[in-house]
């Protein structure tokens, strides 16, 4: 019991990983499931509000996606029933917000590198989190059209309104000054 509770006044803990650390130490099966039943039984094991915390924590800290939090959790023996119910929480939008805030942060580190480069180091950043190829490109692909246009707008303030945004190839030229491809 001693064990447990050194484990868990250091941070929360599954069953699982209690009763990893219980045999790590040879404690006998029988007694080690009844250590593990009386820290549930007085509410110190908690895999659901375990799972909820920990998506919590990481999906707005690390900006993990779904898939990510889902693994983590597995990994640290969490039912999968209780793994879902947690993931579920975030919604698609949530995901899609947390993915434009992991690009929106790094975009600025990227400028000055070839597009290709930029495309890697950004898809790679969210596909490393978790996100779907899909999500991870959809993004990339808003973020840095974004950034292009509020990079044309500030040329063509600054030049008198050249290149026209409405004139045909100004596509063309903003790529023959450095920006992105149309």
């Amino acid at each position: 019991m001693a064990l447990c509770l050194r484990l868990l006044t250091v941070g929360p803990r599954t069953r699982a990983q209690l009763a990893d650390a219980l045999r790590r130490k040879r404690v006998p099966d029988d007694v080690a499931a009844a250590v593990l039943d009386r820290c549930a039984g007085v509410g110190l094991i908690d895999d659901a509000a375990f799972a909820q915390a920990w998506v919590e924590s990481r999906h707005h800290g690390r900006g993990l996606a779904r898939r990510a939090l889902a693994a983590e959790l597995r990994q640290r023996g969490v039912d999968d029933h209780e793994v879902r119910s947690a993931v579920e929480t975030i919604s698609q939008d949530d995901e899609l917000a947390g993915a434009r805030r992991l690009v929106g942060r790094r975009i600025a580190v990227s400028r000055g590198k070839p597009m290709p480069t930029r495309i890697r180091q950004l898809t790679g950043l969210l596909a490393r989190r978790g996100y779907s190829p899909d999500l991870a490109y959809r993004v990339v692909r808003e973020a840095l059209d974004a950034e292009g246009a509020a990079g044309r707008a500030a040329v063509q303030a600054d030049s008198g309104g050249w290149p026209p945004a409405e004139a045909d190839g100004a596509d063309e030229c903003w790529d023959r000054i450095g920006g992105l491809p149309g």
